[in-house]
């Protein structure tokens, strides 16, 4: 069974930098598409980046385009985002989730494994 656990949330200042990581196991983790998600306050789950199996293609949600890289290590079975400058508005908890496919898509629907999320804090 395929489990993700996110780790390297906190509290930054805006215009700060975090790097969030997603550990994979249960499964070959090239096989799958890999994806981050937040959801803040009062908000609903929304895509944030996405990256295909071999990492070479990814998305990103016009909201973080130009400041978070979603990256991947497919020898360590690990999955990253790097979120530069940061705003108040990307607090949130963060979660990663994996898609038995290859592509990069921002469809909450096809993403089959879930990790429990990580929470980030953007103080203004």
């Amino acid at each position: 069974q395929v489990q993700l656990i996110e780790s390297g949330g906190g509290l930054v200042p805006t215009g700060g930098s975090l790097r969030v990581s997603c550990a994979f196991s249960g499964g070959a983790f090239s096989d799958y598409g890999m994806g981050w998600f937040r959801q803040g306050p009062g908000k609903e789950r929304g895509f944030v980046a996405g990256i295909s199996h071999r990492g070479i293609s990814t998305g990103y949600a016009d909201s973080v385009k130009g400041r978070f890289i979603i990256t991947r290590d497919n020898t360590k079975g690990t999955l990253y985002l790097q979120m530069n400058s940061l705003k108040p508005e990307d607090t949130a908890v963060y979660y990663c989730a994996a898609r038995n496919g290859p592509g990069v898509t921002s469809t909450i629907s096809t993403y089959n494994y879930w990790g429990q999320g990580t929470q980030v804090t953007v103080s203004s």
